[in-house]
């Protein structure tokens, strides 16, 4: 077993990994590959902790760094990392393969100055590498209420004492615009992943929350959603949103939180501690910028 920097000779094999390790694990199909293809050109990129694992002649796994950002209450931007997609290939998972790719990158980016980590992920897994909920640290998610336990969402310092070093009492953090690259270019991803074997998206156990992409609905099931152009499902959409490959109502965001507002006691079901409808508006104006119809 053998861990090393990616080159671009690695490129289609790395991508074709990745599409393979994400199909419809955290959500129903997936967009890594397409991320990683498009990553690699960004600036936020982090070409010095972009590594392969190698096994008897291939590459069975892979991980990429990029910079990110932590907001400030007083909306001071303070610099941050993340990292991912990370990736083992199916056939060596359960192996420990990705614990010991895993660690090996923590340490490098330790040594480049890397001090503190937000990703999202599943805690099982990335405690044994020294994660924690990104709560504890007083880190919040950014499309969830201030204070809100995310049980995906993660972080760590990777240097003890970095938050306090750089006067990080609390923050939101914000991930890089790159991981949306699929949703702001949807033709050029479409157009890519047709160069792909086809593969049927669809629900299965374990996947992060699913919410429709302009209502913010619940998306747990096939019949939640709404259809495409060709009556295919269209998993980003719900069927009150979305037929047949159109809107079903033509409206602003804001025109969009004003409606969903009257929904208020059907969503504090589900909720630790009620919100009056005001403060869901507020909860809506803060998660509604980062719902694929209505991102800028």
């Amino acid at each position: 077993m053998n861990i090393r920097l990616e080159t671009p000779a690695d490129y289609r094999e790395v991508e074709n990994l990745t599409r393979e390790a994400f199909w419809n694990v955290y959500r129903p199909g997936c967009t890594e590959h397409f991320v990683l293809n498009q990553y690699r050109s960004n600036p936020d990129f982090i070409p010095e902790l972009d590594f392969v694992m190698e096994e008897g002649g291939r590459i069975v796994g892979h991980v990429m760094f990029s910079r990110a950002e932590l907001v400030l209450p007083d909306g001071t931007r303070k610099p941050s990392w993340t990292f991912g997609p990370i990736c083992i290939h199916p056939d060596c998972k359960r192996k420990g393969y990705g614990l010991k790719l895993l660690q090996h990158a923590l340490e490098k980016a330790r040594e480049t100055g890397v001090g503190f980590l937000c990703m999202e992920g599943n805690i099982d897994f990335y405690r044994l590498a020294g994660f924690d909920l990104a709560c504890k640290l007083h880190i919040n998610y950014h499309s969830e209420p201030a204070g809100a336990e995310v049980p995906y969402f993660l972080a760590q310092e990777l240097i003890p004492g970095w938050l306090k070093a750089n006067g990080i009492a609390e923050a939101t953090y914000c991930p890089p615009k790159g991981y949306f690259v699929a949703d702001e270019k949807p033709e050029a991803f479409e157009a890519y992943e047709a160069g792909f074997p086809p593969k049927e998206k669809d629900f299965a156990p374990g996947q992060l929350p699913q919410f429709c992409q302009s209502c913010g609905m619940p998306l747990t099931r096939k019949e939640d959603c709404g259809t495409n152009a060709d009556g295919s499902v269209n998993f980003d959409y719900c069927q009150y949103c979305y037929q047949e490959g159109k809107f079903l109502q033509e409206c602003t965001m804001d025109e969009m939180i004003e409606h969903c507002a009257q929904f208020v006691d059907e969503v504090n079901r589900n909720m630790p501690e009620p919100m009056t409808r005001e403060q869901y508006i507020q909860m809506m104006r803060g998660f509604f910028p980062m719902l694929k119809r209505w991102r800028k």
